[in-house]
């Protein structure tokens, strides 16, 4: 017998073998799997330091009474690309921060740089949870590039809120990831 049909009739025999083996297994119920396997990956991230967890959502403690105008000048200054507005909108550190990067990138324009990297939103922007601890203030924005909001530090200067490029949830992140590094 040749070699090609030795191969052809293992390979058939193996099969009709196979074939005729069944198992007793019971049909399962997708939604009960389903489950089980979703609560096995929860399980999974929460035993796993290095898995994600979503943060619950504060409550609305304020309707940031002294930020959102500030917040709200921002929004227009970003929908008109008006860059003496953002000027007067941003804290001297953040302008000279910002001025710093576009020289890098030879960008003229305050509002064009701003626009590139965070589109002007479709609607104003959610501001609340204003924190105000003398000359600084934390309030959570909401909108356009943070749909589920992002906590920004706002200074104090000359008796004006000014609105700075820091989040206390960034610097918290970069602190601990630092302080892994060393």
């Amino acid at each position: 017998m040749s070699f090609q049909k030795s191969v052809i009739l293992s390979a058939s025999f193996i099969l009709l073998t196979f074939s005729g083996c069944s198992t007793t297994e019971t049909p399962t119920n997708s939604a009960n799997t389903n489950a089980a396997a979703n609560a096995n990956i929860a399980r999974a991230n929460t035993e796993n330091p290095m898995g994600t967890t979503k943060k619950a959502e504060e409550a609305t403690t304020n309707n940031a009474p002294t930020i959102k105008p500030l917040v709200m000048a921002y929004y227009e200054a970003l929908k008109k690309k008006d860059d003496a507005a953002l000027r007067k909108i941003y804290s001297r550190e953040t302008l000279q921060s910002l001025e710093s990067d576009m020289k890098e990138e030879n960008a003229k324009s305050l509002a064009a740089f701003i626009t590139d990297l965070e589109p002007a939103p479709d609607q104003p922007f959610e501001v609340r949870n204003e924190q105000i601890n003398g000359d600084t203030a934390v309030a959570e924005m909401r909108g356009g590039s943070y749909p589920n909001g992002i906590k920004i530090k706002f200074v104090k200067e000359n008796g004006e809120w000014k609105m700075t490029n820091e989040s206390p949830e960034f610097n918290a992140v970069k602190e601990a990831a630092n302080s892994a590094a060393k």
